[in-house]
């Protein structure tokens, strides 16, 4: 048991880092090859900091644990947009573009909705749902339509500067590329393996646990750079961060391991993935009320304290 434990909290530590080194030696390979810091910090750290999702949801479908994978992709994009954004709100007021609203924010709403039938379309049977490969292949399409929608404003936006990307020698580069994935798919592996053993050992189920323990952790990525942003009041960053993290674990991360592995679920995930588009709802609505443009304080509060709400909810449910 205690090694088990011990492999899972180091797994994390795995995932983490591993995230970051890979997140690094990338950008430095695309800014030695001309590659704008526009662009870098738009496709390789918003996926970077997805990296932990991807790699977790894609070991948990291959090991056929459904409930873990799609618990970990529902559950992380709840703790971003509640938890990690209304943190933000509350260290710093978030100023959201004009476009963000009225785009990219609609579009994370959409595909929120397009996710929820995909996820209750075909296969249900015996309290379970079930990912198909149509469906993958439908959220890997969205994925590859939104990364044409970032390139598409790269072009209108060459000039503007998000990263200050540090140069490391290309050999170094090579080599912390291959690290940092070795670190996310072993951290992954462990991850995946602790919360099962975790699940059967205390009587919880592995929804549960993808949702809560799994989510979270693999949501510090994206805790930390938000809030980092916050802080130092780049509040583009901060938001484009969350919801880029959120289109990518929708699309790619659900999406791509049902290419591979079929996926059931437990149906009791709906009541979660309802959670999911009311987060992303609000956020919307929340546009519209006190100061425009503006997620103020207090609303950054509330989003606070329903994560928590939510979290209680969980809890009782087991």
């Amino acid at each position: 048991m205690i090694t088990n434990v011990i492999l899972f909290i180091f797994g994390f530590f795995l995932l983490i880092k591993g995230a970051d080194i890979l997140v690094k030696g990338s950008s430095s390979i695309a800014k030695r090859f001309g590659i704008s810091d526009f662009i870098i910090g738009l496709t390789i750290v918003a996926i970077g900091t997805s990296a932990p999702e991807f790699v977790v949801s894609f070991i948990s479908a291959s090991h056929g644990e459904g409930d873990i994978m799609i618990g970990n992709v529902v559950g992380s994009n709840i703790s971003n947009t509640f938890l990690i954004l209304g943190l933000c709100a509350i260290v710093s007021p978030l100023i959201i573009g004009k476009k963000t609203i009225w785009r990219e924010i609609p579009m994370l709403l959409i595909l929120a909705s397009l996710a929820a039938v995909l996820l209750n379309d075909f296969g249900q049977a015996n309290g379970k749902s079930y990912l198909t490969f149509g469906d993958g292949i439908v959220l890997v399409l969205f994925f590859l339509a939104f990364i044409y929608y970032i390139f598409s404003i790269t072009r209108r936006h060459r000039d503007i500067p998000i990263l200050d990307t540090e140069t490391i020698n290309p050999y170094l580069s090579i080599a912390m590329i291959l690290f940092g994935l070795f670190g996310l798919i072993l951290g992954a592996e462990w991850i995946v393996r602790g919360a099962t053993f975790v699940a059967l050992q205390f009587g919880l189920s592995k929804a549960i646990v993808g949702l809560t323990i799994v989510a979270v952790g693999t949501s510090l990525p994206e805790l930390a750079a938000s809030i980092m942003a916050a802080k130092n009041k780049k509040n583009d960053i901060a938001v484009a961060n969350i919801i880029g993290s959120n289109v990518f674990n929708l699309s790619l991360v659900l999406g791509f391991p049902a290419l591979f592995y079929p996926v059931s679920f437990s149906k009791e995930l709906n009541v979660d993935i309802a959670v999911l588009l009311f987060s992303t709802l609000l956020l919307f609505i929340f546009m519209f009320i006190g100061v425009k443009k503006v997620l103020e304080r207090w609303q950054g509060i509330v989003f606070v304290s329903f994560y928590l709400a939510y979290v209680f909810y969980l809890i009782f449910r087991i």
